[in-house]
């Protein structure tokens, strides 16, 4: 064989497919470059004017809520890509449901896995996704976050900002479950407090009435004991004969019964010593002496103890006051003498 006619075959081979290959790399550019121009970029300004604007508030919150296009399945690539591009328009990128880019694009890669378009677009919309997922976490919608970040994971699986984003919601569902304990611990104080009140009023109300059953009880056993008492003494006025008219009361001194002889005293008696002694005492209501003392003497402190042990022994009728024996007060002379 011509070496010469393969190596011109192999030349115009080369020739021709080197214009095929460079068609194809300019279509693929064509292609990224307008999902910059018509998706990225146009989302890209719309955030930068709500950065220098209003207050941020999170995607779910600003997305509308609308129902997803109900022949999503039956979508073919550009259909998909259409339905992204409006999402992304409408800042709708993770929320709602079913009806956000990120899904569009992730259907779309489902499609055609390489698809230019769809991988550009997740990508750098991601930044901007997570931040809308981060304020999701920050406004205590847990549900909605959890379903946000793993829509970012299907997009890019080994992205680290998932950590941080998982992080934060595993503390908000921490503190949100403290939160929820600590309101329930409240709540039950409360019932514990309510129920506690209630049973001391009930204890309060049940002794007050036990203590007016008490009263009400003692009341009427004292007003029957008046009652049985005056019935006594009815009966017994009834039943008591008619006293004989009494006789005048009786009233009368003291009147000696038993008089007893004083000792005489041995030294006086040895020296033929005489004396005299007045003793004053009080006959009591029975008739004995208490109270015995010496009013005067002759001589003095000679027969003083002689003459007080004998009236001590003396015995009386009592004094009489209208019948009754009362104490009197009497004095007595006591001689001493040797009868020499």
């Amino acid at each position: 064989m011509d070496t010469r006619y393969t190596s011109i075959a192999r030349h115009r081979v080369r020739g021709a497919a080197r214009p095929v290959a460079i068609a194809i790399v300019a279509i693929i550019a064509a292609l990224a470059a307008a999902a910059w121009l018509l998706i990225v970029r146009p989302y890209q300004q719309q955030m930068r004017l709500d950065a220098g604007g209003a207050p941020a508030v999170s995607a779910a919150a600003k997305a509308p809520t609308q129902a997803a296009p109900a022949n999503v399945q039956a979508m073919d690539v550009n259909q998909l890509l259409a339905e992204a591009s409006k999402a992304l328009k409408e800042q709708r990128l993770l929320a709602p449901a079913g009806n956000n880019a990120f899904e569009f694009y992730l259907r779309v890669l489902a499609k055609q896995p390489d698809n230019p378009v769809a991988t550009s677009a997740l990508r750098e919309t991601f930044p901007y996704a997570a931040s809308d997922a981060e304020q999701v976490v920050n406004s205590r919608d847990l549900n909605e976050a959890q379903r946000e970040i793993e829509l970012l994971a299907k997009a890019d699986p080994t992205n680290y900002t998932l950590t941080i984003l998982r992080s934060k919601l595993d503390a908000q569902r921490k503190l949100a479950s403290q939160q929820q304990q600590q309101a329930q611990d409240q709540e039950k104080a409360a019932q514990l407090a309510a129920q506690r009140a209630a049973t001391e009023k009930q204890e309060a109300a049940k002794q007050a009435e036990q203590q007016q059953a008490q009263l009400a009880a003692e009341q009427a056993k004292a007003k029957q004991q008046r009652l049985e008492q005056q019935q006594q003494a009815a009966a017994q006025e009834k039943a008591q004969p008619v006293a004989a008219p009494v006789a005048s009361a009786e009233t009368a001194d003291a009147v000696l019964l038993k008089a007893a002889n004083p000792s005489y005293p041995t030294a006086a008696l040895r020296a033929g010593q005489a004396g005299w002694v007045v003793v004053g005492f009080t006959v009591t209501a029975e008739g004995r002496t208490s109270d015995v003392h010496v009013v005067d003497a002759q001589p003095r402190h000679v027969f003083d103890r002689s003459a007080i042990e004998a009236v001590s022994r003396y015995r009386f009728k009592p004094a009489m006051r209208d019948g009754v024996a009362v104490e009197s007060t009497k004095q007595q002379k006591i001689e001493f003498s040797t009868g020499r």
